[in-house]
C-alpha cells in the first residue's frame, strides 16, 4: 500500500495527520498491545477530522491489519509506511520519519503506562522522541545514509517494544 494513497485519505479528511503519523499510531497501538482494533484506531486517528467513505475505511482497516501481521511476522518483513525514495526528496522522507515517530509514541501512549517499562524499552522510546527533532532540511549521501540508519535501527525497535510489552503478562 503506498504511502501517497494513504496520505490522501488522511489529509481530505482534515486530521491534521500525515500517512507516515496515522501509520506511527497504528503501530504504537499495535505494539503496547496486540489485541487493539482498528475501530480504535480509526476512532484516534480521525476524532477531529471528518469521516472518512467506506472504501477509505476498508483500505484504511487493511493497512492495520497489514500492520498487524507484520508485527507478529518472524521474518522481519515490517516496515514504516514512508513515502519511496524514488516518489519523494530525502527531506520529504525525513519529514515523514518525523511524523511516523510522532505518531508511534502517540500510539503507545494511547494503548500502555510508561511506568512498567523495562531500561532498554525506555531508552528506545527516548531515541524515538529525539527522532521527532530530526532536521528535515536532509540532502546528500551522509543524511541518506543516515536516514537507511534510522530507519532501519526503528524497524528492530519496534520489534523489541512490541514483544516486551506484549509479554508483561507472561513472564
Amino acid at each position: 500500500m503506498t504511502y501517497q494513497i494513504i496520505n490522501a485519505i488522511v489529509v481530505q479528511s482534515d486530521a491534521e495527520l500525515s500517512a507516515g503519523q496515522a501509520h506511527g499510531m497504528a503501530t504504537g497501538m499495535l505494539c503496547a498491545n496486540e489485541r487493539t482494533q482498528s475501530a480504535e484506531w480509526l476512532t484516534e486517528l480521525f476524532r477531529d477530522g471528518t469521516p472518512v467513505t467506506e472504501a477509505e475505511q476498508t483500505l484504511l482497516v487493511h493497512l492495520f491489519e497489514e500492520t498487524r501481521s507484520l508485527l507478529a511476522c518472524d521474518d522481519f518483513e515490517f516496515a514504516l509506511l514512508l513515502p519511496d525514495d524514488d516518489e519523494a526528496l530525502l527531506s520529504e522522507q525525513v519529514e515523514a520519519l518525523t511524523g511516523w515517530c510522532q505518531g508511534f509514541l502517540l500510539g503507545v501512549g494511547f494503548t500502555h503506562a510508561a511506568s512498567d517499562l523495562s531500561r532498554e524499552a525506555t531508552e528506545i522510546l527516548k531515541d524515538i522522541a529525539e527522532f521527532t527533532k530530526l532536521d528535515t532540511e536532509a540532502e546528500g549521501e551522509e543524511d541518506e545514509s543516515d536516514f537507511m540508519e534510522i530507519t532501519e535501527y526503528m524497524r528492530s525497535a519496534v520489534l523489541l517494544l512490541r514483544s516486551e510489552l506484549n509479554n508483561k503478562g507472561e513472564r
